[in-house]
């Protein structure tokens, strides 16, 4: 269980070094907070078992049904409950200091009522960035409260290093190398056991995934500073603590420099991460785009304020809106260019289609908004619904 545990921040800082296909890195994410999840019930009813003796199989699912559902209850009804206090923020630091106090609070209230806190936590994150930051939150709140918590994660990290390093001895990690080195290849064997068959059954079901993206999940499977977590929880009455903890550790260093740094390279063996000529044209015009109307919007809100002297404010919008004016007609001239020729570049056909399938999921999200307002009738809803939903299985994700 503890070496079941994906380090999601290892993998997601190599995707930011070599670009691979947004679908991708959404499958890594949410299998990795899948895999947290369980593995840290599972852990915690082990501890319990560990400490109570005994536990029947029967008892042992209905506990995890409790703690797993109890734990998505808390973080949905407390993650919701933050929402207004979110929307009624102005400032960077409010904001901060509500998501340490949503995250503390939930954490605490779930181990008050003996539930899953990890999977309480996650579920209010996931609300309130889903949810209680909303589109009218300022760019710059946003950009400070992901750097916040990027850096708390760095932080957390390091210091879980830090305290193994402390823990582990040289001696007892040399003496357990064999031990470490037929653990490393027994889960990848595992691994491997589990991805290439399992994804092969979803064809069944779903969009098959790629061969290509399969090998990446395969290497993708990265242990880091969670597993060196719970091996720091483990009772100290517990006989073997120290191998085990040294286990883990040299498990977690192997993969790291061993996986770690042949996954850039498979990534880009494997032809994930490269683009187009066309392709880099495209997204410089796009970041151009998304950086000049979020300036525009920021200024909005200055001469709104009162911050900004209108003449001031007139001058800079006029530069940011030529910028703006000139990205878009390049963009659309190249995207009609695309759409004229898309029979000779697939990749630029994907490009267009993950963009329509954004636009079919936003229009699916207004209309069920509208539903649960009772503002149309549920027998439209359903028909336009279910043409959005066959447009969308037409287009294929990038």
């Amino acid at each position: 269980m503890i070496l079941s545990i994906t380090d999601t921040v290892s993998v997601i800082a190599v995707f930011k070094e070599v670009t691979v296909p947004s679908r991708l890195s959404t499958i890594v994410e949410g299998e990795s907070l899948f895999n947290d999840g369980v593995a840290l019930v599972l852990f915690t009813l082990t501890l319990n078992v560990y400490q109570t003796g005994s536990i029947t199989v029967l008892g042992g699912l209905q506990e995890l049904s409790v703690v797993v559902l109890g734990g998505t209850l808390v973080g949905l009804g407390l993650g919701y409950l933050s929402v207004g206090l979110f929307r009624h923020l102005d400032d960077a630091l409010s904001n901060i200091l509500l998501t340490v106090a949503v995250a503390l609070g939930v954490f605490q209230i779930s181990h008050f009522a003996g539930v899953s806190g990890a999977v309480a936590v996650v579920v209010a994150g996931l609300v309130t960035g889903n949810v209680g930051l909303s589109r009218d939150t300022p760019a710059s709140t946003k950009v400070t409260l992901f750097s916040f918590w990027e850096y708390a994660g760095f932080g957390v990290n390091t210091f879980i290093f830090l305290l193994i390093g402390i823990e582990v001895d040289l001696i007892t990690l040399w003496q357990t190398l064999p031990a470490v080195l037929l653990t490393f290849l027994i889960y990848q064997v595992g691994r491997a056991l589990s991805v290439y068959p399992l994804l092969a059954l979803l064809r069944l079901s779903d969009r098959p995934i790629p061969l290509r993206w399969q090998h990446v999940l395969f290497l993708g499977n990265i242990k880091g500073s969670l597993s060196m977590a719970l091996a720091l929880t483990i009772p100290a009455t517990l006989p073997g603590r120290d191998e085990m903890i040294a286990l883990v550790f040299g498990v977690v260093l192997v993969s790291l420099v061993g996986q770690g740094l042949s996954l850039p390279w498979l990534v880009k063996r494997l032809g994930l991460s490269g683009l187009s000529e066309a392709h880099q044209r495209l997204e410089a015009l796009q970041l151009q785009l998304i950086a000049s109307k979020a300036a525009r919007d920021e200024l909005d809100g200055l001469l709104k304020t009162g911050i900004l002297p209108k003449a001031v404010y007139e001058e800079m919008r006029s530069a940011y809106q030529a910028r703006i004016a000139t990205s878009e007609r390049t963009l659309r001239d190249l995207y009609n260019q695309r759409s004229q020729h898309a029979s000779e570049g697939n990749s630029d056909q994907t490009r267009l289609d993950s963009i329509r399938r954004r636009l079919l999921v936003a229009e699916k999200g207004a209309v069920s908004d509208a539903l649960r307002k009772r503002i149309l009738s549920e027998a439209l809803v359903q028909a336009y619904l279910k043409d959005l939903d066959e447009k969308l299985l037409l287009l294929e994700d990038d």
